[in-house]
């Protein structure tokens, strides 16, 4: 006969036997221990600084890629926020903003613009700016925003002095190694760390610095793939917790435009 107690038993919740304890964030990278890939990973001496504007509801996503792209270089920045005054500011030291180049959002696919090439600079109105050797060649910083397709399009309608910037879009050979874990609103979207590969792998002429950090991408997709197989629920039980308040917040938001 068991002991009388007001504590639930978990044998009848299934849910409380397989939901693992949550475990500790990497310091480094922001993930939980077993699914960090840093340890392999050391910084490159980049020529071409890089910039990451991250959108604060994508910050704790477990597939997110801006903290380990950050780490591979040794001249990059993470920013977490939705508007920031300048690029000066941001960067705490004077810039010139055409010597910046920013991921440029639109439709535009660089084997439209520019079949022979993955990577051009374009103007305001989508075409390829003349000099494309000279523009890309003068280049000292790229902008990436990470977020989802929506929260991207914010940090650009918000942050008005990204229009100084020199726009670049990408024409990738490959779709994402995301696969199926993430969906891309479009066939040539990237992740975060296979965009900033290409982007600077490219500008820098070095092959090598892309092979590097599509390492690290693929690492972190196989030991996601493995711990979805053997351990139930530990991603539900991650991203429930600061996540879930902002899916709470969208399911009251649609109630209350029913009602």
């Amino acid at each position: 006969m068991r002991p009388m107690t007001n504590a639930p038993d978990s044998t009848d919740n299934p849910a409380a036997v397989l939901a693992p304890a949550p475990e500790p964030d990497c310091p480094r990278c922001g993930k939980p221990q077993s699914l960090c890939v840093c340890a392999d990973v050391t910084a490159d001496d980049n020529a071409v600084e890089v910039l990451l504007l991250q959108h604060p509801q994508e910050q704790d996503r477990m597939l997110g890629t801006a903290r380990l792209t950050t780490l591979h270089f040794k001249r990059a920045t993470l920013k977490i926020g939705l508007s920031w005054p300048s690029l000066s500011k941001i960067l705490g030291r004077t810039v010139d903003p055409q010597r910046w180049a920013i991921l440029y959002l639109g439709s535009l696919n660089a084997h439209d613009v520019a079949p022979d090439t993955d990577i051009v600079a374009v103007n305001r109105k989508g075409e390829a700016e003349p000099n494309q050797r000279g523009i890309l060649r003068g280049i000292e910083g790229v902008i990436l925003l990470d977020g989802s397709w929506s929260q991207a399009k914010a940090l650009w309608w918000r942050n008005a002095w990204m229009l100084k910037c020199r726009r670049i879009i990408l024409g990738p050979s490959t779709p994402s190694r995301y696969g199926r874990l993430r969906r891309e609103p479009r066939p040539d979207g990237l992740s975060t760390i296979e965009a900033a590969a290409l982007l600077v792998s490219r500008l820098e002429k070095r092959p090598e610095l892309e092979a590097r950090l599509v390492a690290s991408f693929e690492r972190l997709l196989d030991r996601y793939r493995q711990l979805k197989k053997t351990t139930p629920g530990f991603d539900r039980s991650r991203e429930g917790t600061k996540d879930g308040r902002f899916r709470r917040a969208r399911q009251k938001h649609r109630r209350l435009r029913r009602s």
